[in-house]
């Protein structure tokens, strides 16, 4: 009797022990004061200390903007751009543009030869790919409006991960081990650089780079005119000049980021707060959110026939207007209001059939093969008063054009390929457009960042945002319908299986175990082509749960580097 009594009492104390253990795990990510969500953790650290000094979310953002620079150089960045949507504790909201610019030299026809033809790689890999760079006066302008510290204590953190090393992660070793040779390439004859060598990175090892803490510390004495003006201009035209780039002096003298009113919408019971053009990706979100309110997405189950089904006949559509209607709205006219009035987009959906699968070719003409790999990063912070930032910025591909400012050390875009080269022509993430997205000089080339930040009942819901070139857009739908629709927990938001679908490539792609096998021959016999991709976007999603607490939701499933870290 007194062994079973013993053993009973041993059972309760493992099983208290298993429930303390398990509150701990829910709770790691639950904070009062702030939060900040990367996909690095040490950026997230950086972003974490701001907020503990008193820095409000915006500051958080201009320091991990920078700290992103240095510890993620494959899609962090100084020379490269992106789009902040922000959302004031008081409720304002606005966004800020520091999309990359094409040079003033830049021409329509520059990346085809004489017969009209595309010259493969050109809009990509190397010099002419670059676009004027953007980060550096997008920060500037999100401090001069918002910041409340110093901005010389939001690049110092920056500062010291360059001056003092990082030690890399598996993933990161892996990734400049994968693009080793080709940044080696383009950067034939460049001396003294810490990407450069001729072995391979190694997990553990300590990164320095004493370029680019120079060209911080410039950042940080004279702001602007640190990175634009100065020694760091020269650095950038002398790279320019060497491998016949077309970035000028006057180009990174007169380039300015733009404050936009961000794009408003509404969706069941919440307010969306998102991105307006030049990126596509707010008018595509709102436009697929309609559609699955119109089709009450949420009476299926989860990941179901008709689930599936119908988000991809809504992706087709949504993806063959972004390829007619969408670009610079400085350089041509966005038709905003008629792509999202419901008369129109009850005529775009009405001939979505449970029973049939739309032909992408009769959607829209064109002829698109592949989705290349893409690199971007996407980071969310709420602080202590409510004020909300999501913000999404690239080099475009991994480690953007691959070129290396001498003297610099830092990667310099591929932004230029983002612009429709030629009509009908697919970018490296199979994305096609027309005449609106055209390469003109200082217009800014479309994107498909999706920074989105989402209100319920007036209050702070829910930030949300993805890399991943052309799946951002699907991405982040998936992540709000998750939550809306499916009801599903901060977490299972972020770690539910995803679908992409774009109406060219004409392909339905799929992670591991996102479609059940009876569901895939289903949508088989309607003649969706499944295609399986190993990951789809990667969120850094912050929610507001029921008692006011902000849950940081890192996406670790699809990128182990990645934190929540809050106080």
């Amino acid at each position: 009797m007194k062994l079973n009594r013993v053993l009973s009492i041993v059972v309760l104390l493992l099983l208290l022990l298993a429930c303390n253990q398990n509150n701990k795990l829910k709770s790691d990510n639950v904070f009062k004061n702030g939060v900040v969500v990367t996909a690095h953790y040490l950026a997230s650290d950086v972003g974490n200390n701001i907020l503990k000094q008193g820095g409000n979310a915006f500051d958080a953002a201009v320091a991990v903007q920078f700290a992103l620079a240095v510890v993620y150089p494959r899609a962090g960045n100084i020379a490269g751009g992106g789009f902040a949507v922000i959302r004031t504790a008081k409720g304002e909201s606005e966004s800020l543009d520091f999309r990359e610019k094409a040079p003033k030299a830049a021409s329509e026809k520059m990346y085809l030869d004489a017969n009209g033809n595309v010259i493969e790689g050109l809009s990509e890999i190397g010099h002419l790919a670059v676009g004027v760079p953007g980060s550096v006066d997008g920060m500037v302008k999100l401090h001069e409006k918002y910041g409340r510290l110093s901005w010389e204590k939001l690049v110092q953190p920056a500062i010291d991960l360059a001056k003092n090393g990082v030690i890399l992660t598996a993933l990161e070793a892996d990734k400049l081990n994968a693009y080793r040779e080709r940044i080696n390439k383009v950067n034939s004859g460049k001396i003294n650089c810490c990407y450069l060598r001729k072995t391979d990175f190694k997990k553990g090892e300590v990164i320095k780079n004493p370029e680019l803490e120079n060209v911080l510390i410039r950042i940080k004495e004279q702001g602007r005119k640190g990175f634009y003006e100065g020694e760091t201009a020269e650095l950038i035209i002398s790279e320019m000049q060497r491998g016949k780039g077309l970035i000028s002096k006057e180009d990174l003298l007169e380039y300015k980021a733009v404050w936009r009113p961000a794009l408003i919408g509404k969706y069941r019971d919440c307010k969306l707060i998102s991105m307006p053009p030049p990126s596509s990706g707010g008018i595509a979100l709102l436009q697929l959110l309609k559609g699955a309110e119109e089709f009450n997405l949420g009476q299926y189950q989860f990941g179901s026939f008709e689930h599936i089904h119908l988000m991809v006949e809504l992706e087709r559509r949504v993806y063959a207007d972004r390829a007619t209607w969408l670009g610079d709205p400085d350089y041509c006219s966005v038709p905003v209001n008629k792509l999202l009035s419901e008369e129109y987009l009850v005529n775009r959906f009405s001939n979505i059939s449970m029973d049939n699968k739309s032909n992408s070719q009769e959607i829209k003409a064109g002829n698109v093969e592949v989705i290349e790999s893409f690199e971007t990063t996407h980071f969310s912070v709420v602080d202590q008063w409510g004020n909300a930032v999501s913000v999404t910025t690239t080099l475009n591909g991994n480690y953007g054009s691959k070129v290396i400012v001498e003297g610099g050390g830092f990667f310099l875009n591929n932004e230029m390929d983002d612009f429709s080269i030629k009509p009908g022509v697919p970018n490296q993430f199979g994305l096609v457009g027309g005449k609106a997205n055209a390469i003109e000089p200082e217009k800014r080339m479309l994107s498909s960042m999706a920074p989105t930040i989402v209100e319920k009942n007036g209050k702070l819901f829910m930030v949300t945002g993805s890399p991943g070139g052309s799946t951002i857009i699907t991405s982040v739908f998936q992540n709000i319908i998750n939550a809306v629709e499916f009801k599903m927990n901060p977490q299972n938001c972020v770690n539910a299986p995803r679908i992409h679908s774009q109406w060219l490539p004409d392909k339905v792609y799929a992670e591991t175990d996102a479609i059940s096998p009876t569901v895939k021959r289903n949508l088989q016999d309607l003649g969706h082509t499944i295609q399986e991709q190993s990951r789809i976007g990667m969120m850094a999603n912050i929610a507001v749960n029921e008692d006011g607490l902000l849950v940081g939701a890192p996406d670790t499933l699809r990128h182990k580097d990645s934190r929540a870290i809050g106080y």
